[in-house]
């Protein structure tokens, strides 16, 4: 499991681009987790599943209400990180209004889940590989702070525990 001190590892991430520019085409594109945060401080938020209740109704709305107080203590960007494929989380982000707020980063086929040591075996629940419930605190590609949630809890990885960690 990645700790604190470690470099993320390689990899990479796709993202639903609304909007062409920059680079992007309208539509998923990937990008290299190395390059995203280089010069940066990141928080990344994982979670099991888009539209999942826990994930819906407390996770993703608490990053979202609270993006201009981790704006104020200096992060550059927050992520929403799960394996699912970018256009369900795309739906699922402008579903709960993260759009300008929250990156929605998708992981489809756990690849970097597994890097990060982070994976959660749900096929008994018929969900497959997902991500266990965390969030980290990622500066120049580097965790300053790491903290993974107990099996079927929500307290360590809330934005207002990482607001408090900031």
């Amino acid at each position: 499991m990645i700790t604190v001190g470690q470099t993320l590892p390689a990899g990479l991430l796709t993202e639903f681009v609304e909007v062409e520019g920059n680079g992007c085409s309208v539509g998923p594109n990937q990008f290299e987790v190395s390059e995203l945060v280089k010069d940066k401080t990141i928080v990344i938020f994982g979670l099991p599943g888009a539209f999942t209740p826990t994930c819906s109704a407390k996770h993703l709305p608490g990053y979202i209400s609270q993006i201009e107080a981790f704006k104020a203590k200096g992060v550059d960007e927050v992520w929403c990180f799960a394996v699912n494929d970018a256009f369900v989380m795309h739906a699922w982000g402008v579903q709960q209004g993260a759009s300008g707020k929250v990156r929605m980063m998708a992981d489809g086929s756990a690849a970097y889940t597994q890097a990060l040591g982070l994976t959660l075996d749900l096929t008994t629940r018929h969900m497959g590989v997902r991500c266990q419930r965390f969030a980290m605190i990622v500066k120049n590609g580097v965790v300053s702070q790491v903290a993974v949630e107990a099996a079927g809890q929500f307290e360590v990885s809330s934005a207002e525990a990482i607001l408090n960690l900031l």
